[in-house]
């Protein structure tokens, strides 16, 4: 690592540590188990609120749940009025049409109903509202200058956590550039973590969104902007993820399962959100730019071998992760029993069929994923380990199919 490099890696990670002192510890008022998502619709008509724009995807408008909701808001005297143009990784194009309707709807409050696309979504239309409606000008930290309209969350996956977080992205409709929204304002005021609302959620679903959970947790957990409160949170999630993901993609009525990935989703966010998030998720993101691979299955496939390539500096970290899910037991030392955390990631991936290679990627995209992996992670993430361009290429070219 270049001595520029390693001042301005060094530099990230002062500044994540002094940003993360001035983060709200607050999180939002959460409604939780069955008929949660009932329950917060009724708070949202008690604050005041008469008329929602519900942010959504085509797919829950399909599957009934939407209807569900808007039902349950009407019962409590809320109109909502349904958007549903959300597109996995929503871009500027489909956010300035969400706030077109919310504005020609005159809606108090914007409600997303979703995974992490409809709520990343909904967080930047309800911004946009109240600041000056363009989606360039809050690209970037702190930019959302006006308090946004009161955004409420009701996630139907157990994955982003995004219910908790502090950011959204959005894509250059264009140029497919990641645009990254990040400010306390656009932590939702209610969230309600809702497992009747997931039950229908296919296994490869509860599978990517699970090991998109156990990410976060893992690598919020092994930063170096962790923290005791962060690690309170991020080891609870790795805990609860080990023991109810396998439930829940074997039987997907299991109520305490969904409502356990629920929580643990939610612990995962609190907890990443204030430390950032490493190469894995660096990696994962340019997946899913060349191949449109889904976010949590990339994160799956990465994790691994990236725990691998810092499993020397990292070991007693994932050492006390092997000691949270009981794996390793007679390892003898840090370095043993971090292997057995690694392995045991990789045994719940087969348990929940994730492969352990990417059947799109190409030896010929190799060098620029990981040049562009790099150009992200370098500078905005505190991994513990710092990657070269030749060890991202190895550790990609391990990924490959065949």
């Amino acid at each position: 690592m270049s001595t520029v490099k390693q001042a301005l890696h060094a530099t990230t990670i002062a500044i994540t540590k002094g940003v993360s002192r001035f983060l709200p510890d607050r999180v939002p008022v959460t409604f939780v188990g069955p008929g949660a998502s009932a329950e917060l619709c009724e708070s949202v008509a008690q604050s005041g609120v008469q008329k929602v724009l519900l942010v959504t995807d085509v797919g829950l408008v399909q599957t009934g749940i939407v209807e569900r909701i808007t039902q349950a808001l009407g019962d409590a005297g809320v109109r909502a009025v349904v958007y549903d143009g959300v597109e996995p990784d929503p871009t500027d194009a489909q956010v300035d049409a969400g706030h077109a309707l919310l504005q020609a709807e005159g809606c108090e409050a914007v409600l997303a109903v979703g995974g992490g696309s409809p709520m990343d979504a909904g967080k930047v239309i309800a911004a946009m509202a109240t600041n000056g409606g363009q989606v360039a000008k809050l690209v970037g930290m702190f930019k959302v200058r006006q308090a946004p309209l009161p955004i409420y969350a009701i996630p139907t996956t157990a994955g982003t956590g995004s219910e908790v977080t502090l950011a959204a992205v959005v894509s250059d409709a264009k140029t497919h550039v990641k645009g990254f929204v990040v400010d306390p304002k656009l932590l939702p005021e209610m969230a309600a973590l809702d497992p009747d609302l997931m039950t229908g959620l296919p296994p490869h679903i509860t599978a990517a969104t699970g090991m998109d959970a156990l990410t976060h947790a893992v690598e919020s957990y092994i930063a170096r902007t962790s923290n005791p409160r962060t690690e309170g949170f991020a080891t609870s999630a790795v805990r609860m993820i080990f023991e109810n993901l396998p439930k829940a993609y074997t039987d997907g009525t299991d109520l305490g399962a969904r409502k356990a990935m629920a929580i643990a989703s939610y612990y995962a966010g609190i907890a990443f959100t204030r430390t950032s998030v490493g190469y894995v998720h660096a990696i994962a993101h340019t997946f899913g730019a060349h191949y449109r691979t889904p976010h949590g299955r990339a994160n799956a496939i990465v994790l691994p071998h990236v725990l691998e390539y810092s499993k020397g500096v990292v070991a007693d970290r994932l050492a006390a992760l092997a000691d949270v899910i009981g794996a390793g037991e007679g390892a003898i030392g840090n370095e043993a029993k971090a292997q057995a955390f690694i392995d045991a990631v990789r045994d719940l991936m087969t348990k929940v069929d994730i492969p352990f290679t990417l059947e799109d990627l190409r030896e010929d995209d190799v060098a620029a994923i990981a040049k562009q992996a790099l150009a992200e992670a370098d500078f905005n993430y505190p991994v513990p380990r710092y990657m070269a361009q030749a060890d991202a290429e190895q550790l990609i070219r391990a990924i490959l199919p065949g």
